[in-house]
């Protein structure tokens, strides 16, 4: 075990040396911020801010900040104006800072304003993609999981053709070296890992950031191939009441409420309802099992939040109740006859964001965010038993200043994080309980023309593996103001489970093998993207590409090539990478006509027993294209997605007790589209998943003996179920 206690100081010093190249000798400026009067502390974004009888102006950013230099003023006053609010004009003689809080006009009339928002961040430093609430509504969008469907960056596959779980891809890279987070707050995992994408309804949320590369060491060491941040309904801004019922062909039903409820003029709260359903019993590729799982799971979220202005607080708790029963079509619980698989889950998880931000000082704030959840679950695969719980508390402290003035922006704090895991593979226990205390620091340079730089780096003290360091570099730099080229590069640290994250591997005859002292996983991610903002024919389009390569130092490899009827867990004995590469291009064809059209390349790899192979189950190529049409106001919408997915090798053992097995998947596409109307409070939608009705043939080998020794359900590469219709209806009051 390393030492814990190191001198951290030298591991500060890039950053350090970072600060010291980066800011200049900065002439005396005038910094603020511009806020909403009828919204305490809600910026105002693109806010005029100019010099009294000069043309020396700025805007205000996303933030509401802007700066402006004294030695461009004539008078000592300022003037501010935004269109629906009354001009401002201020004096700041003797004064470095000034919160500036602008009233709307009282006169002002109704506008109804259509536009777009931008999918592709322009204006964060790192390569971030936006799915909006409106594009969650063009699909089903149930859960997470199929929160996904029309994004290009984010793909979503189901692990084996029994238990129903999926996972997420970034990268190229397993969900699981992607840092999942709702509302910033490190969210569902570790043991929550096989089922977390169906913890999480499509109604609770309110939008998604994906961000690419390496991010922000304020949200720990475990990002290596970027981050999900799911966005929940906010109590101060989510409807009254919000109804969605669900079903499809499948006979699955869903039901969410969601109730907002503005308090008084400080407290606000939303109780988030979820209800899936699956009692039917479908086999339509003829081969005995399940197509799905059988599920029941209750969910309920409830959040508070306090808002005075200058003191805002948050906090939240989310209860789960989940039930699924899989496997042959005669398969019930505690039956030793048939093969099946069943898994119940209880989940209780709470979380506060509480943040003050000081009179006079709108660059300087101090916030404390929390969170602790307990995981429990008890499984059956076949003939082995998987159990576990897992109780985990993380808590940091964040100071945010300013060096001069907002320009040279830091942000710098503590962290703790405990985590107490324990599973049961058949007669095998696993424990583990973590400690890590850490610091972090984060410096931010902006220009406020054309380039932000973000250079960070953390220390932790791992209790079992000792120190841990994390730097993190993000630059944006604008070539223009329709051409941004963004770079990225850090180290992330992770403690792998590996179990939780190959529970695909519990649906066959394989046999789990661990190597002694299995190290946590650490991996460099450099990578950077193009974008390129433009109007053809007076209609607006955008072009991404992005390249990434990630190189493992460590990594935990399950070695399903070697040995036929095995899986062994061994600590990276080579190289280990991922290359990705994609590339973009939106454009409105015609008013209220969008076309997003993507290309992903992947080369990953590992090694295997002394071995470079390619890692199995991710496709080389893969084409996607979604068509979305809408009508004025929204009333009638369309959309039709596409996506191509490219062959995968396969984990073929080198023996297969005389079993032909393929060594690669074949190419496929699949198609899904829906058609929504909507009234004034009342919209009815229905669309199809796979319309093309494709199908992996035989995603089970040798489903006719689940208890012999070829058996094996976990190469899904394709569709199983083949096509599924669905019909539901959204019900709002603002």
């Amino acid at each position: 075990m390393k030492s814990p206690i190191k001198n951290y100081t030298y591991y500060l010093l890039p950053v350090l040396l970072v600060i010291l190249l980066v800011i200049p000798a900065a002439a005396q400026k005038l910094t603020g911020k511009v806020t909403d009067l009828t919204s305490p502390g809600e910026p105002v974004i693109g806010a005029s801010v100019a010099w009294k009888g000069t043309t020396h102006a700025t805007s205000t950013n996303a933030s509401g900040d802007f700066i402006l230099n004294f030695s461009d003023s004539l008078t000592s006053e300022i003037v501010v104006n935004y269109v629906g609010y009354d001009p401002q004009t201020i004096n700041v003689k003797g004064k470095q800072s000034v919160l500036v809080v602008l009233n709307p006009k009282s006169t002002l009339k109704e506008v109804v304003v259509e536009g777009q928002q931008e999918r592709f961040s322009s204006i964060t430093p790192t390569n971030s993609q936006i799915i909006t609430n409106r594009d969650l509504e063009k699909s089903a969008c149930c859960n997470l999981a199929e929160s996904f469907e029309t994004n290009a960056s984010v793909e979503v596959s189901t692990t084996d053709a029994v238990s129903g779980a999926k996972q997420i891809q970034m990268l190229g890279l397993d969900g699981a070296y992607t840092l999942l987070t709702t509302d910033n707050v490190p969210a569902l995992q570790g043991l929550a890992t096989p089922f977390r994408l169906n913890y999480l309804s499509g109604t609770f949320i309110e939008s998604i950031d994906i961000i690419k590369g390496m991010g922000s060491v304020l949200n720990g060491y475990e990002s290596i191939s970027g981050q999900v941040n799911v966005k929940l309904k906010d109590p101060e801004k989510t409807e009254r009441l919000y109804v969605n019922l669900y079903g499809n062909t499948q006979g699955k039903f869903d039901a969410n409420v969601n109730i907002g409820a503005q308090v008084n003029k400080k407290w606000s709260t939303a109780i988030l309802l979820h209800t899936a359903q699956l009692h039917h019993r479908s086999d339509r590729n003829k081969d005995g099992f399940m197509d799905l799982p059988l599920n029941s799971q209750y969910n309920i979220y409830n959040k508070w939040k306090y808002n005075s202005g200058y003191f805002v607080s948050e906090f939240g708790v989310n209860a789960l109740r989940e039930d699924r029963l899989g496997g042959q079509m005669d398969f019930k619980k505690g039956s030793e006859v048939y093969y099946g698989t069943t898994s119940e889950t209880e989940r209780i998880s709470a979380y506060n964001k509480t943040s003050y931000t000081f009179d006079g000082k709108p660059y300087q704030s101090i916030g404390l965010i929390s969170s602790a959840s307990n995981h429990v679950f008890d499984s059956k695969y076949g003939n082995r038993i998987y159990d576990g719980n897992q109780q985990n508390a993380n808590v940091r402290l964040i100071f945010q200043s300013i060096i001069g003035h907002t320009g040279h922006t830091y942000k710098t704090g503590l962290s703790y994080t405990y985590d107490n895991t324990e599973e049961k593979l058949g007669q095998t226990e696993f424990k583990r309980t973590e400690h890590v205390p850490g610091a972090f620091a984060e410096y931010i340079f902006n220009n406020s023309n054309n380039l932000t730089v973000v250079a960070g780096s953390r220390v932790d003290f791992h209790n079992l593996y000792g120190t841990v360091f994390s730097p993190r570099l993000n630059v944006k730099f604008d070539a223009t103001k329709n051409t941004i080229f963004r770079v990225a590069a850090g180290k992330g640290f992770r403690v792998a489970n590996p179990i939780a994250e190959n529970t695909a591997s519990l649906v066959s005859s394989r046999a789990f093998v661990f190597d002694n002292d299995l190290q946590p996983e650490e991996a460099w991610n450099v990578g950077g993207s193009f974008t390129q903002y433009f109007e053809l024919a007076n209609r607006p389009g955008a072009f991404i590409t992005d390249y990434y390569y990630t190189s493992f130092t460590n990594q935990i490899i399950a070695d399903m090539y070697t040995t036929h009827g095995q899986v062994r867990f061994s600590n990276l004995d080579g190289k280990s990478f991922a290359k990705s590469f994609q590339a973009e291009l939106q454009y409105e064809v015609l008013k209220g006509f969008d076309v997003k059209a993507a290309y992903k390349y992947y080369d990953v790899q590992a090694t295997y027993n002394g071995e470079q192979r390619h890692k199995p189950m991710i496709p080389e190529h893969r084409f996607f294209v979604n068509l979305g049409f809408a009508t004025p106001f929204d009333k009638w919408r369309a959309d039709l997605t596409t996506q191509y997915f490219g062959k995968m090798p396969l984990a073929v053992g080198d023996n297969t007790h005389g079993l032909e097995m393929a060594q690669n998947s074949k190419s496929y596409y699949v198609l899904n589209g829906q058609v929504s109307r909507a009234f004034k409070r009342l919209e009815l939608y229905t669309g199809v998943e796979n319309l093309l009705n494709y199908k992996q043939p035989s995603p089970i080998v040798d489903a006719g003996n689940p208890f012999g020794p070829n058996f094996d359900a976990s190469m899904v590469w394709g569709p199983i179920a083949g096509r599924v219709v669905y019909a539901g209806l959204r019900f709002k009051i603002d």
